[in-house]
Formats: structure tokens, C-alpha cells, sequence
């Protein structure tokens, strides 16, 4: 497949979310572990977007297109946007032949759009990766011209040419396995005790205000006693102010709080459930740890991805779910009924252990440069 001393020239595209810029991260470490100096990586990002910090923050260079994203609400920035799609794929180009590139490779969201439909035109070849259970609309019109679709969920053939689909999972950033960290040393580092079971509430860095107000409900509910469980709670950095007021307010033992999680590893390790958003990657991760989770799904991404994701696993009995409208009163309800159902938490756990793809980012590099020689 590799030629002894061929050199790669690799675009890398995506972002706008963490769920789209660390993907394309994990790819872009696995390529260098794989060919080190042979190859020479570029990002294309949004102007303005998180990846034109994150991805120089790890050492690659990234080029920024003028690209927006529709408003979901009618708003006269939208009358902006055709003009600068064109603006966008006309520096495109000029990218794609400055930088010579092989091969581009896209990882949803409108960022990736410009850059790979000028590719598709200029017969430079392609790679999609498609992190959800129900495709992106970019990536639906790409696909018509792309080489190669990787996909994380079976059952794509719906959304692409089922003779180009290659089924090779989320890749990951981090070393998350069965196995994990230890858990006497995660219980330590969040000061929990051995004896008591702990509920991993987890919303992403930003927060969600849904699995806050489950939590101060349940809080409010105890009436000042002991908590049945312990939690580990991730309120984001956008709610962190608030909740921990709040905890200042209804001090409950055994709950650690913060906005923001450095070490998931020992989160998890020390998880014995774990309540959280259905994001790509987070789903990916579980998947990987093989923890029971009570997924509560954000209703406000583009066509639903997050419930999709859950119901796939959902329908596996790989894990459970509740509506984000019902989660202030229902989730901690019923992640209590799960921790008391040992049986069902041990079936949750080896079903999700079947789902994991721990050789993701691996087994796309090997599609990419299949791509590249052909």
C-alpha cells in the first residue's frame, strides 16, 4: 500500500465543534505515528471558529475559510452566506494547489464543504468520515464524489454508495479501553468512597442546562439527606458560577463538582454509571470504557443526531435513554432504578463492549492512503 519513501501531502477538514475538529486531530496523530516525516498535514477550518485555536494549540497549521453556517432562525446574516461560499471555495482552490495535496479528507460540518467540494472538481480525491448514525446534510452531498465514506454505525447504505461505505468507527484522541484507570486512584482523585455506588453526570465542556437542573431537582429532593449515591458532576464552564452557588446553598456529601473534567479516564474508571449527552464522540467513548449510560439527547443539533445516535445503541440493549424534555424529574429516577438492577447493568456492559472500534483512527489512515494509490 506504502511506497518505502513516498511523501503524503494530507488535507484535514472539519469543525466548528469538538465532535468535528477532534476526530480530524486523532487521524492527523495516527498519519504521523504511520508515516512520520513522509508526511505534511494542513487543517482547513471556519474564520472565527474554535478549530483556528485548538488545532494550532497542537502544533499543526490550519488555513481558515470565510464559510457561515445557515441560521436556523430567519436572520439577514443568511442573505450573507451564498457569497461567502463562493468566497470560501475560490481559497479553497487556491489551498488545494498551493499546498498540493493528495488527498482531502472531511469530517462534517459546514467547514469541510468549500474545501472538499473544490477538491471533487479539481480530481483531487476524497475521504468522508461520518461520525453519526444519521448523516450530516454536507456530507450526503459530497458523497455522491467521494472515494471513500468511513461511517461509525451500520446501516449507512441509506445515506451513501453502499460500494464505497467502509465501517471503521469514531476515532479518538486519548487511550480509553475496558480496562482504564484504576479505580482506587479515581475514587481517590474525586474523594469518593469505595462503598457506594457513583454516577458519572457529564455534559460536555460547555454545559447543558438540562442535566444542571436534573441534578439540582434531585439535590432539592433529598431535603437535606444523604445522596443514595455519589456523583461526579460536570456542570460546564458556562454554568459553573451558578451550580456551585447552589451546592454552596444544598451542600449534599459525596458529590463532586466541577465545570470541567481534565482526566475522563478517572471519571470513568470511577463511574459505575454514567449519565450524558449522545454526542459522536462520547458515544464512541463509552463504547470504548464498556460503562452502562442513561443517555439524555440535545434536541438542538441539526436533524436530530444525538437521539439517533442513542436509539442505535438503545435498540442493542446497550443502553438506556430518557428525553431531554423529561430528564429534569425522570433521569436520576431512573438511573437509581439501573445502579439497583445489577443484571441489567452487567447486559448494558457487555453490549456496548461489542460496539467499540478501538482501531478507528488506524484503520482510516489505511483507507486514506488506499485512496492515494489507487
Amino acid at each position: 500500500m506504502e511506497q518505502t519513501n513516498k511523501r503524503y501531502r494530507i488535507i484535514l477538514s472539519g469543525g466548528g465543534t469538538g465532535g468535528h475538529i477532534y476526530p480530524a486531530v486523532a487521524v492527523a496523530e495516527a498519519l504521523v505515528r504511520r508515516l512520520g516525516e513522509r508526511v505534511e498535514l494542513l487543517f482547513v477550518g471556519a474564520e472565527g471558529k474554535m478549530e483556528m485555536e485548538k488545532v494550532p494549540a497542537l502544533g499543526y497549521r490550519i488555513v481558515g475559510l470565510p464559510i457561515a453556517g445557515l441560521q436556523r432562525r430567519l436572520e439577514w446574516r443568511n442573505l450573507l452566506v451564498p457569497f461567502k461560499v463562493l468566497r470560501s471555495i475560490g481559497r479553497a482552490r487556491q489551498t488545494i494547489r498551493a499546498f498540493g495535496a493528495d488527498v482531502v479528507v472531511g469530517f462534517g460540518g459546514y467547514a469541510s464543504a468549500p474545501v472538499l467540494w473544490a477538491a471533487q472538481r479539481m480530481g483531487v480525491p476524497t475521504l468522508i468520515q461520518e461520525q453519526n448514525s444519521y448523516a450530516g446534510l454536507t456530507n450526503k452531498i459530497l458523497a455522491r464524489r467521494a472515494r471513500r465514506i468511513c461511517t461509525a454505525y451500520e446501516g449507512m447504505e441509506r445515506f451513501f454508495p453502499a460500494d464505497r461505505i467502509r465501517l471503521t468507527g469514531n476515532p479518538l484522541r486519548g487511550r480509553f479501553s475496558q480496562e482504564g484507570a484504576d479505580r482506587a486512584e479515581a475514587l481517590a482523585h474525586y474523594g469518593l468512597a469505595a462503598d457506594r455506588p457513583v454516577v458519572l453526570v457529564v455534559g460536555g465542556s460547555l454545559g447543558t442546562r438540562s442535566l444542571n437542573e436534573m441534578m439540582k431537582e434531585w439535590i432539592l429532593s433529598l431535603g437535606g439527606a444523604e445522596p443514595p449515591v455519589q456523583v461526579i458532576w460536570q456542570t460546564g464552564r458556562y454554568y459553573e458560577r451558578e451550580m456551585r452557588a447552589f451546592l454552596g446553598e444544598h451542600p449534599a456529601p459525596g458529590i463532586w463538582q466541577g465545570a470541567f473534567i481534565e482526566r475522563m479516564d478517572l471519571a470513568y474508571a470511577a463511574a459505575d454509571l454514567v449519565v450524558s449527552r449522545s454526542g459522536a464522540g462520547t458515544v464512541s467513548e463509552l463504547c470504548l470504557v464498556a460503562k452502562p449510560v442513561l443517555f439524555v439527547p440535545s434536541p438542538n443539533v441539526a436533524e436530530d443526531h444525538q437521539t439517533k445516535n442513542a436509539e442505535a445503541l438503545v435498540s442493542k440493549g446497550a443502553a438506556a435513554m430518557v428525553t431531554d424534555a423529561a430528564c429534569r424529574r425522570e433521569a436520576m429516577p431512573r438511573a437509581l432504578e439501573l445502579l439497583a438492577d445489577p443484571r441489567a447493568l452487567g447486559s448494558m456492559r457487555e453490549r456496548i463492549a461489542r460496539l467499540a472500534t478501538p482501531r478507528a483512527a488506524e484503520e482510516i489512515v489505511d483507507e486514506i492512503l488506499r485512496v492515494v494509490e489507487a
